[in-house]
């Protein structure tokens, strides 16, 4: 079976921004929809329902402000704005239009990740879901308010550890590639460091794991990668 993978649409007229930010949402397990134009964008937010939108201001056929406003006329999915735009009313009128958030170019793409999955789980929440995860030995993981208990305590951890965290139990059992993690997480640029990756796992499972010579949270698939296993 095909794990479900999210649909992102980036509306941009710029190339390079596809080239390189297509590649980094397939690494990190998005189904990545492209369009050059506010037009061809708006089409394919009516005819594909993507599960995000990534939204330039610039774009050559229409002002994104513009586009965002038709956009929220009919879809309630997270908007992210694009935009070499600096000035903070630029930024207010564009949250004010209805988007979730907004990115100033150039960008990175690890920050471009972390701010989807923040919108994507403040939707799933508006949606009426509860995006907690629960696992053995009593440890829950809380993706709106990001928060990690075991058996009630809370679990200290580093912002990377966190995310990596949060990453795997979103998920869904699925195993994820190691290059989908470091993507995710560390951006396109960390892709090889697969050793990186088992170094935080490694801290992962002894904060996590009643044995971590025995994990029962966060599994490995030889050679592939790791899988979270919710209760």
């Amino acid at each position: 079976m095909t794990a479900f993978r999210p649909r992102i649409l980036v509306i941009d007229d710029e190339p390079q921004i596809h080239r390189f930010l297509g590649p980094a949402l397939d690494a990190a397990g998005y189904e990545p929809l492209r369009a050059d134009t506010a037009g061809e964008g708006l089409a394919l937010i009516a005819r594909s329902a993507p599960d995000a939108v990534v939204l330039d201001l610039g774009l050559p056929d229409l002002d994104g402000k513009e586009a965002l406003r038709k956009a929220r006329a009919f879809y309630e999915g997270p908007i992210l704005i694009l935009s070499a735009r600096d000035r903070e009313t630029e930024k207010i009128d564009a949250l004010d239009a209805g988007a979730d958030d907004y990115i100033e170019k150039p960008f990175g793409v690890g920050e471009l990740l972390a701010r989807l999955r923040v919108a994507l789980r403040h939707r799933i929440v508006q949606n009426g879901a509860q995006p907690v995860f629960r696992a053995a030995g009593g440890l829950e993981i809380d993706l709106v308010k990001r928060r990690v208990t075991r058996g009630g305590e809370g679990v200290r951890l580093s912002p990377k550890e966190y995310d990596l965290l949060a990453r795997l139990a979103e998920g869904g059992g699925k195993v994820l590639t190691h290059r989908q993690l470091l993507t995710a997480v560390w951006g396109p640029a960390h892709t090889e460091d697969v050793q990186y990756l088992r170094v935080f796992v490694g801290q992962l499972r002894q904060k996590l794991e009643a044995d971590p010579a025995m994990p029962r949270v966060i599994l490995t698939e030889a050679g592939v990668g790791y899988r979270f296993a919710a209760e």
